[in-house]
C-alpha cells in the first residue's frame, strides 16, 4: 500500500453532498476525484448519477461504495449511495426529487452530528423546487440550523483574501433596518468571534464592522441606526475585550489599507458586502456557515443548469470549499 493510500485513512472523513441532480452538483462532486485531498472525501448521492456525471468529466476514476473500514485509493470516488426518487435529466429540474435532495442533506448531517463525519462540504440545491414540493425551503444555512438545534447561525464567505460575515443575509433592502437590532448584532458578532477563534485558530480576532447607512450615517445626518443600534453594541463589546472596528463607511471599507487592520468584515446586508468579495473571487470562494456544532462549507454559487452535463462547470469553488473545511477541521483538533 502506497503512503498515500495511508495517509488518506488516517486523514479526517468529510461527507460531501451531491445537490440538485439536475444541477452541475453531480459533476462537480465527480470532479474530486481528479486529485488528491488532505480528507478522505464521501460524495452522498445516487451511485448511478455520479457515475453517470463521472463520465462527462473524462477524469479517469471510477465509482466505488463507500465502506468505512475500506482503506481509500487515487483514482476511487467513494460514494454513499442514496438513490433518486426519479431518474435525473441534467438541465431540467424534477419536483419527485426533492425529497432526494434532503435525503442526502439529512444523511450527511446526521453523520457529522454522530462523530462518523468530520464535517460537510455542501454543492448546490435548488430552493424553488424543494419549495414546490411543499417543504418551505430558504437554504442550506436556515435548514442546518434547524436541523441541528442551533439558534443563530451565521452566513460567512472566504476567498480572494477577505472573509466577509453578514448580520442580516436573504430579506429584501427595505426590510434590513428593522431585522438590524441590538440583540441580532450582538449575537451575531459573539458567533463570528468565536467561530474565528475556534474554527480559523485566530487567538484574538480584529473584526472590522460595516456602517448600515452611507457614510456610515454621516453622524446621524444620513440615519440613526449607527448612532442607536450598531454604536453601542461595539462598545459594550470592546469592553469584553473584542477587537472590533467600526462602524466604518462600506465604500471605503473594502480598501486594502483598511483591510490590512482586520481579519474579517461583518457586512450588515448582503449585498453591502458579497459584491466585492465574489469580484475578489468568484470560482474559487466559499461559504461558511458559523454558529453550528459542526463544520460546514459550501460552493460561492449555484446549481447552473444550463451547464449540467456538459463537463465544462468549473470545480474551483468545491475545490476551495473542501480545502477549508479540512483545514477548519484540524484547526478544530488543534491545541488552544
Amino acid at each position: 500500500m502506497s503512503n498515500t493510500a495511508s495517509n488518506r485513512t488516517e486523514a479526517p472523513v468529510l461527507a460531501v453532498t451531491s445537490g440538485e441532480p439536475a444541477g452541475v452538483g453531480p459533476e462537480l462532486c465527480a470532479w474530486l476525484a481528479s486529485r488528491e485531498w488532505p480528507a478522505r472525501l464521501v460524495v452522498i448521492g445516487d451511485a448511478g448519477l455520479i457515475a453517470s456525471r463521472l463520465a462527462c468529466t473524462g477524469v479517469a476514476a471510477s465509482v466505488q461504495p463507500y465502506h468505512p473500514a475500506a482503506r481509500p485509493q487515487s483514482g476511487i470516488l467513494e460514494v454513499l449511495h442514496r438513490p433518486l426518487a426519479v431518474p435525473a435529466q441534467a438541465g431540467r429540474l424534477d419536483v419527485a426529487n426533492a425529497p432526494y435532495v434532503l435525503d442526502v442533506l439529512d444523511c450527511a448531517i446526521d453523520g457529522c452530528v454522530s462523530g462518523h463525519f468530520s464535517g460537510m462540504v455542501t454543492a448546490p440545491v435548488h430552493k424553488g423546487v424543494i419549495c414546490e414540493a411543499g417543504v418551505p425551503f430558504s437554504g442550506h444555512t436556515e435548514y442546518l440550523a434547524e436541523r441541528t438545534g442551533s439558534a443563530r447561525v451565521v452566513m460567512m464567505l472566504v476567498g480572494g483574501g477577505l472573509r466577509v460575515a453578514l448580520a442580516t443575509t436573504h430579506l429584501p433592502l427595505a426590510a434590513v433596518p428593522a431585522a438590524l437590532t441590538a440583540t441580532v448584532l450582538e449575537e451575531t458578532l459573539r458567533i463570528v468571534h468565536h467561530d474565528l477563534q475556534r474554527r480559523f485558530g485566530l487567538a484574538l480576532p480584529r473584526i472590522l464592522v460595516a456602517g448600515l447607512n452611507p457614510h456610515a450615517g454621516e453622524g446621524g445626518h444620513m440615519g440613526r441606526e449607527e448612532i442607536e443600534v450598531i454604536e453601542p453594541v461595539l462598545e459594550r463589546l470592546r469592553g469584553e475585550g473584542m477587537q472590533l472596528i467600526g462602524p466604518l463607511p462600506a465604500d471605503t471599507l473594502f480598501v486594502p489599507h483598511t483591510l490590512a487592520r482586520g481579519d474579517a468584515v461583518l457586512a450588515m446586508y448582503h449585498d453591502q458586502g458579497l459584491p466585492v468579495l465574489k469580484h475578489a473571487s468568484f470560482g474559487g470562494g466559499v461559504n461558511v456557515t458559523l454558529g453550528l456544532p459542526i463544520v460546514r462549507t459550501s460552493v460561492d454559487h449555484g446549481t447552473a443548469l444550463d451547464l449540467a452535463g456538459s463537463g465544462r462547470a468549473d470545480p474551483g469553488s468545491l475545490h476551495a470549499a473542501v480545502e477549508l473545511a479540512a483545514q477548519m477541521v484540524a484547526q478544530r483538533g488543534a491545541p488552544a
